[in-house]
Parts: structure tokens; sequence; C-alpha cells
């Protein structure tokens, strides 16, 4: 492989829970969170659960309050966020994954051989991201760098 991996601090996730499972709905608190000039990073959203999903999303750790202050007034305050900060990201980068089986199974195994917890993980064809507490941040970032030489 050769692979960049870069890595972000100061990152919080925000976990929506009892979130209608209305694409039109999630658009729309992506939109108003845009408004408020706060820029969303990493996004997963559940298999619905008939009516409702959850909805994982990363933002700065200074976007944390303004954040909080819209996403509690959804839906009258039916929906519930998790919130954890002080999160960092690492992000695998390579053009070489497109048609390349086994990257990921290659990145979680590193990181599972360093005892961490991954938080959340997107993909794309050429990116993996991870999210890992910064108190595990070292070993899993460790543990990346060696599965990407």
């Amino acid at each position: 492989m050769n692979s960049t991996v870069t890595t972000y601090e100061n990152i919080t996730l925000i976990t929506l829970h009892n979130v209608p499972a209305d694409i039109g709905y999630i658009a729309d608190v992506f939109t108003k969170i845009a408004a408020m000039d706060i820029d969303v990073d990493m996004i997963s959203i559940a298999p619905s659960q008939s009516t409702t999903t959850s909805v994982s999303f990363t933002i700065n750790d200074d976007d944390l309050i303004k954040t909080i202050s819209f996403t509690s007034g959804l839906e009258d305050g039916s929906v519930k966020s998790v919130v954890s900060s002080a999160n960092c990201k690492i992000s695998v980068d390579d053009d070489g994954m497109v048609g390349c089986p086994g990257v990921a199974a290659k990145v979680f195994s590193a990181v599972a051989g360093s005892q961490t917890e991954i938080r959340l993980v997107t993909t794309s064809e050429t990116q993996i991201s991870i999210l890992v507490t910064r108190e595990d941040f070292d070993a899993a970032y460790a543990a990346v760098k060696e599965a990407c030489k």
C-alpha cells in the first residue's frame, strides 16, 4: 500500500437517537447546522428502526455548545443526544484501495491489536476514517501507521 495517514484532534462525536427515519428531516437538520457555520465531517446513519433511526456525526470541539443548543430542541426534545468530545480522527487515504479487497480488514485488525475502541467509521473508495478517543489515539495511530507500511 502507498497510503497517507492523516490525523485530526479535538473532535466531538454526536449521536442523535430517535430521529425520524426521513431523509428530508435529516437533510433539514444538517442544513440548519450548516447555516450556523458548523463544519460536519464524518456522518453515519444507522438502519431505521421502523419510524426512527440514529444519526452520528463529528464536529470540531469548539462548535459543541452551538450544536447541542440546536439539537436539544429537535422534535420537541424527543431526539436524544449522546456526546463525546476530545476525540481524534485517523484517516487512511490511498487511491490503490479501489479494487483491493482487505484494506479495511487490515486497518481494523491493526486497531484491534492495539486494544483500541473505534467510536465511528466512515469510508469511501479511497479513504478509511476512524474516530478514537484521545486516550487511545497514540496506540491506534502507531498501529495504523505500521499496518499501512
